[in-house]
């Protein structure tokens, strides 16, 4: 019962541990945000061999992530980063389908105007890979790249701003 005693968890884990009592930890649920399971094709990575930016427009990375919501839920947003200033476009949805990145890639272009050739980096999962989101792609003359196999430190800047946000949040 709660007696309105302040007490941080360092201290129930101590009284605990006295008693010879453990915690019973529930599995919780982790959304998969990435598919690279799939017979599209991959891209290759050209982070590699390329320099950092030296201005906007130049290399923008991508990336999806799960955004938990109230009630245990949650929602996916997808999201694109210049790495030179930042901000690039994004989109929230229910569900993690090509439409999502299609839909923050489209918000991207519009705002930004980017030149042909900017180096468009993701990870290798099957919404990047399908041939809608490659024929954008194709279409705003930007030129592909995605993560190594089983390599997610190749999107780590990705990684990092998502950390960021849900810290935030």
């Amino acid at each position: 019962a709660d007696l309105g005693e302040v007490c941080s968890p360092r201290r129930v884990a101590k009284i605990m541990k006295t008693q010879r009592l453990r915690a019973i930890q529930p599995k919780s649920f982790v959304p998969k945000t990435t598919d690279s399971r799939h017979r599209l094709g991959y891209s290759p990575n050209l982070l590699l061999e390329a320099p950092d930016p030296a201005g906007i427009n130049q290399l923008w990375v991508g990336d999806i992530t799960y955004v938990p919501l109230v009630g245990g839920t949650f929602c996916y947003l997808a999201l694109f980063m210049d790495r030179y200033s930042r901000y690039v476009g994004w989109h929230l949805d229910d569900t993690m389908t090509e439409q999502l990145v299609l839909a923050a890639l489209r918000m991207a272009i519009g705002d930004r105007q980017p030149p042909a050739g900017l180096i468009h980096h993701t990870d290798r999962g099957g919404q990047y890979a399908s041939a809608r989101y490659r024929d954008l792609l194709r279409r705003a003359d930007f030129r592909q790249s995605m993560n190594r196999a089983d390599n997610c430190y190749d999107n780590a800047f990705m990684e990092s701003c998502f950390g960021t946000i849900k810290t935030e949040l």
